[in-house]
């Protein structure tokens, strides 16, 4: 992978080029993101970079040897640890290794993808997945070897949270004292629940999430229309995996349809409501739960604006002014009111209830409460 395959985020890309070439790279770099950013990534572009043959002032050249099969990921000195579970082919030995297959196929697919959608892809449906401590021995094993072709050997470690506190024990030594030529390089979503002795060893690279505009830029890069880009960055709130997700969804323009819902729900008008929820029940279920989920957001802006936040509002145009008018007829008990039959609608959307009935529950309730 490379720097340039990642939108935006220039900061942090030249902090990674620069202790590159002023030969100041950390032994041991955490690269810490929230879900959907680019920490995976942004590691997997930095293996890249150090190992090319022809950098370039900020980037790999994308073409040497090296860059090649780091592009494939297989690199003979790009080493991957993941957390991994037992699965239906596979009841013993369920180590990296054993799946390095499917999780090269996976990151090439979409490197800001969840543990969840991991686990779901090489089988592991609904389990837990982990970081044994035969990996970390793995690990150490593996690292003690002399290089193949690159002058460094990069290992990267997806999830250091989900080691137990035994395998986390068994790195210390190899972190603390590493092989010559040797690049640790972590890459978590929850910093807080890795052992203090691992965090203590690792120098911490922060990874933010992704902006509005790099969000929509990635999309448009994918030929997907402005304004459904802007909604889509909207509703993933930095989220470029969720971003993804959203894309191959049902397009439906939440914005004009909450308002108008709303509108009705203000007036109190019963059969339209009654319409509305049939019309509801045909956009499907993940459409259902996008739709409330913007619904939430929309409430979160009108609290904001509500408390004097003007200028950090999200939206423009039409659902910026919807929102101005909003805020005029809502107070702080009636968004709470409103956000929590909301997240009770999407809880129950997501457990299969009545798209039709949970629609006009939640609409009669709003209208009770709007006035």
């Amino acid at each position: 992978m490379l720097f340039k395959q990642i939108p935006g985020l220039t900061e942090q890309k030249n902090i990674l080029l620069n202790s590159v070439k002023t030969n100041h790279m950390a032994h041991a770099q955490l690269f810490f993101g929230p879900a959907g950013s680019a920490n995976l990534a942004m590691a997997l572009a930095y293996a890249t970079y150090i190992n090319c043959t022809d950098k370039q002032t900020d980037d790999a050249c994308g073409e040497c040897a090296a860059c090649q099969k780091n592009g494939k990921f297989i690199f003979p000195d790009l080493h991957f640890v993941v957390p991994t579970a037992t699965t239906k082919n596979r009841t013993k030995d369920a180590n990296s290794a054993a799946f390095m297959k499917e999780w090269r196929s996976f990151i090439q697919t979409n490197p800001y993808a969840s543990p969840q959608e991991w686990g779901n892809f090489f089988g592991a449906e609904n389990k837990q997945l982990s970081i044994s401590v035969e990996e970390s021995r793995s690990i150490i094993r593996t690292l003690s070897m002399k290089s193949f072709e690159g002058e460094y050997k990069v290992l990267i470690l997806w999830l250091p949270e989900m080691m137990n506190a035994s395998s986390a024990n068994a790195l210390l030594k190899i972190l603390e004292e590493p092989p010559a030529k040797t690049i640790f390089l972590l890459v978590t979503q929850d910093p807080e629940k890795i052992i203090t002795t691992i965090l203590s060893r690792t120098q911490m690279i922060r990874i933010p999430s992704f902006g509005d505009e790099e969000i929509i830029t990635e999309l448009s890069s994918r030929n997907i229309d402005a304004e459904r880009a802007r909604q889509i960055a909207y509703l993933a709130d930095g989220n470029l995996n969720e971003a993804y997700r959203l894309v191959h969804e049902a397009e439906v323009s939440n914005g004009d349809m909450f308002r108008d819902w709303m509108r009705l729900c203000y007036k109190r008008d019963l059969g339209a409501l009654v319409q509305w929820s049939e019309e509801f029940a045909k956009i499907g279920r993940e459409g259902q739960k996008n739709y409330f989920q913007y619904g939430l957001n929309m409430l979160r802006e009108t609290l904001i604006f509500g408390h004097g936040g003007e200028e950090l509002l999200r939206l423009q145009d039409d659902e910026r002014g919807f929102i101005v008018n909003f805020s005029k007829v809502l107070n702080r008990e009636k968004i709470e009111y409103i956000s929590r039959k909301l997240n009770e609608a999407y809880y129950h959307i997501e457990r299969n209830a009545n798209p039709k009935i949970t629609f006009l529950d939640i609409s009669l309730s709003i209208s009770l409460m709007i006035k």
